[in-house]
């Protein structure tokens, strides 16, 4: 039998530009997971010179291609090619069990795996798995500590660039994402999604335990944690653990005694949530009232409290003795008759007490405060007349 003849294949001469480029390549190529040029501002490693000169910008501040229409700057010509999608509204690439359209291919190949369940980035500390690399390596830095972008205003950090260019925002007052069904802006999208279903009355999001629905997933997980009892969220000074992430850094801000927003009416500091609630008690304002009573709150929260009074729901249940309460806050009180824990301790003597309000009485005795006067007697007590018998001396 004869054997056929080899393929002979022609090798075109490349131009010489290209050849350059081909030796360069072969100088480069590198294995998987060789990273061999590292930014020495942060120490990331990378594959190329290339992926690092294009890293460096994050630090540099440089952003060469700017959009024409709105004049924000990005660091590649790719970055601002998507964004100008943003102008024109389009979104090529559409999901086929959904519908949901995404502006670029990479954007729709991470969707499709909140339909798969696909998470196939694992955190190498704690397990976690993630739908994409970027939103593992987000998540890492949690674990480093590492928060490499900074404010220029301020000079506060944050883990992920889009968490600082939503904080920039504070400062130059961009609201970009407008409601178009009432015209109110937001600085992030995450708060315009919520808004918009206020107007549908849509909550998609139901808890398989109790029926609640939610408007957002991430208030639905987390609602989840208070049949769960999960606290993955720990305070590196205590270790206090808690249900979820906003928590967590108002306890944070216990140890630094951060507050980094004042009251324009008295001076005092607050964290910003706070800051809004006490702001009303200088106006007075009350715009949450009870249907039933016609009593006003400053907050919405406190108005659900009160709304159980008239309902008798209690929710918050002891899973010691089984006792049910209006509000959490009360069961957190409760507990500690079950469990002796005394977290107010006073600052002269050292004493612990269950309750805030025992501290405080207590307080009185260093301070020699007497804030309660009788009408009949002239003299003043240290706690609530009626709480015990005071015999005119």
């Amino acid at each position: 039998k004869q054997e056929p003849e080899p393929l002979e294949i022609k090798q075109e001469q490349e131009e010489p530009q290209h050849q350059e480029y081909k030796e360069e390549e072969k100088q480069l190529c590198i294995s998987q997971d060789e990273e061999p040029f590292s930014c020495e501002t942060c120490g990331k490693g990378f594959r190329s010179k290339s992926q690092l000169l294009f890293h460096m910008k994050i630090h540099t501040g440089e952003k060469p291609f700017s959009c024409e229409t709105c004049g924000k700057g990005f660091r590649a010509k790719s970055q601002l090619l998507l964004h100008m999608k943003i102008h024109t509204d389009e979104k090529p690439f559409s999901c086929e069990t959904c519908g949901k359209g995404f502006r670029s291919k990479s954007q729709l190949v991470v969707h499709m795996r909140s339909h798969t369940g696909e998470k196939p980035f694992s955190c190498t500390s704690c397990e976690k798995r993630f739908t994409s690399k970027e939103n593992l390596t987000d998540h890492m830095r949690i674990h480093t500590g590492q928060k490499p972008f900074s404010c220029g205003t301020c000079g506060k950090r944050f883990y992920r660039q889009c968490s600082l260019t939503c904080h920039m925002r504070i400062h130059t007052g961009e609201m970009p994402f407008k409601c178009t069904s009432c015209g109110k802006s937001f600085r992030n999208r995450s708060g315009l999604y919520p808004h918009m279903m206020t107007h549908a009355n849509e909550k998609p999001y139901s808890c398989g335990t109790c029926g609640k629905r939610f408007r957002q997933k991430g208030t639905l997980t987390s609602h989840m944690r208070t049949h769960t009892d999960e606290r993955p969220f720990s305070c590196g000074t205590c270790g206090k653990r808690y249900k979820n992430r906003n928590s967590l850094i108002g306890h944070i801000q216990t140890h630094t005694s951060e507050k980094l927003f004042s009251c324009g009416t008295c001076g005092k500091g607050f964290r910003q949530k706070d800051l809004i609630g006490h702001m009303w008690t200088h106006t007075s304002e009350k715009p949450f009232s009870c249907g039933t009573c016609g009593k006003g709150f400053h907050k919405k929260g406190h108005l659900n409290d009160h709304m159980r009074t008239h309902t008798d729901e209690r929710p918050f249940s002891c899973g010691t003795c089984g006792k049910g309460f209006h509000q959490k806050n009360i069961l957190t009180s409760h507990m500690r008759i079950h469990t002796d824990e005394k977290a107010f301790s006073c600052g002269f003597c050292g004493k612990r007490f269950r309750w805030q309000s025992n501290l405080t009485g207590h307080m009185r005795i260093h301070t020699d405060e007497k804030p309660f006067l009788c009408g009949t007697l002239p003299k003043h007590t240290n706690s609530q007349l009626g709480s015990r018998v005071i015999t005119a001396g």
